[in-house]
């Protein structure tokens, strides 16, 4: 057998074990291994492509697995999983990174085609908005920067002649290929665009920010694999760039926001609500909730970022199997952008083995929640914020929410009456029906599984 043949049969095998893989991410009891059998087709496709033409020292590549496998085992031991979201912003930065210097090498080459020219632009401009924009979301995850966004007047007129310097200095490019100025041209603004599109979005959009520069990173992988003629990198960069944009269309209902705003960061414009909030808070301890939870038969538990901050979700498991033995009904409802990037309440529960049966998306548990008797909300606010349906100029009117105010009686786990991380006010922290639970969300749940015990 051929080595050009032996390359395109693994290639193949490797694009069956991403589709597979990626198949598998579907389900949080599958996740794991999904992950696992797409990182063993990428370990194919790198290790195969190297036999083609033989042009690379396998010392440099070895050098580079163990750097790697370092890295990823101390992210995988250290990084806490509150700071999930960052570490796959930063995932998406240094994705797209890579693409730009991809693409960047081909440019040492020969006389090249103007299609190849054109992938290279791409995988430059895609590349380097993704790696800028990446780090500005991590930064606002993270708090680093302000998550609040950042706009000023005329900001939409210099984005769009951002554009069209962008589009200018691209088609010059392609036609004199030589010029280097040029080139460090189209890598600098691709970087200011990229801090220009992420800037104007709030931290409460984070969610559909990840996602998106998810799909861009992908895309930006395609135009490199064109850029350098490679079958594998053109299919794992597409199936990326497609499942994030699915992801994307996904978050942006789930936000009542349209695709297009997000793309072209139409979705930034916050405005403020003029409506008063007005009400008394009705606080509970621990031993009072107890009482209520040890007589109900249903109970539906609603996470959000605060369960991740406290690290809740092991006693949150371990307060369902006492209210099961006790004979009541637990069920978790999650909505699609709770907590700060896709699948974070999912990745938290999984962690501590609750069961995916028991994961309830939106829809599901709004039907069920009249005849809920208890609603534990645990740090998530804007997903239950009644104001989506009441209040015609909240920043929020329209988007779906988990419906918790419908509940007989709710719980609501906070350390304060703070407003939640996109900083608009939540009436149903006044509701007849709410209780408030202050304090760290690990602490209280721990005082009420005591009483149980």
């Amino acid at each position: 057998m051929n080595t050009l043949l032996l390359i395109n049969l693994a290639y193949v095998v490797s694009a069956v074990l991403f589709i597979f893989g990626l198949k598998q991410l579907g389900s949080a009891a599958t996740a794991r291994r999904g992950n696992f059998i797409s990182a063993c087709g990428m370990l194919i496709a790198v290790v195969v492509t190297l036999l083609d033409q033989g042009i690379v020292d396998f010392r440099w590549i070895a050098l580079g697995v163990a750097i790697g496998a370092v890295i990823g085992l101390l992210g995988a031991r250290l990084i806490a999983m509150t700071a999930m979201p960052e570490m796959v912003a930063l995932f998406n930065g240094f994705g797209g990174l890579a693409s730009l210097l991809v693409g960047w090498a081909v440019l040492y080459e020969a006389d090249h085609a103007t299609f190849t020219l054109v992938t290279v632009a791409l995988s430059i401009l895609i590349g380097g908005l993704t790696f800028t924009g990446s780090m500005v979301a991590w930064g606002k995850l993270s708090e680093t920067i302000s998550s609040k966004p950042l706009q000023f007047a005329g900001q939409q007129f210099v984005n769009g002649l951002l554009v069209l310097t962008i589009l200018a200095v691209a088609a010059v490019f392609i036609t004199d290929q030589a010029n280097a100025e040029l080139l460090y041209a189209l890598i600098a603004l691709s970087f200011i665009f990229g801090v220009m599109a992420v800037m104007p979005i709030g931290g409460g959009d984070m969610p559909v920010v990840i996602s998106l520069l998810n799909s861009y990173s992908g895309l930006a992988a395609c135009a490199a694999g064109f850029a350098v003629n490679n079958i594998i990198l053109i299919v794992s960069g597409s199936l990326v760039g497609a499942s994030g944009i699915i992801l994307t269309q996904i978050m942006c209902k789930a936000m009542n926001r349209s695709l297009a705003n997000v793309l072209f960061s139409g979705f930034g414009t916050v405005k403020t609500s003029t409506t008063t909030i007005e009400g008394e808070i009705n606080p509970i301890e621990a031993q009072d909730a107890y009482f209520i939870l040890e007589a109900a038969s249903s109970v539906v538990i609603v996470p959000g970022y605060g369960m991740a901050v406290a690290q809740a979700q092991h006693v949150v498991k371990e307060l369902q199997e006492l209210l099961e033995e006790n004979g009541c009904e637990v069920v978790y409802g999650i909505h699609p952008v709770a907590g700060r990037m896709p699948g974070h309440m999912n990745v938290l529960l999984a962690e501590a083995d609750v069961s995916y049966d028991l994961l309830l998306e939106m829809d599901e548990i709004n039907t069920r929640m009249p005849n809920m008797d208890v609603a534990i909300v645990i740090g998530a606010n804007d997903v239950v914020n009644p104001a989506a349906k009441e209040i015609e100029d909240s920043p929020i009117y329209g988007m779906p929410i988990i419906s918790v105010d419908q509940a007989k009686t709710v719980f609501v786990l906070k350390r304060s009456m703070a407003s939640g991380f996109a900083g608009i006010d939540n009436p149903l922290f006044f509701k007849e029906n709410t209780r408030m639970l202050f304090g760290d969300a690990r602490q209280s749940l721990t005082q009420v599984v005591r009483e149980f015990e």
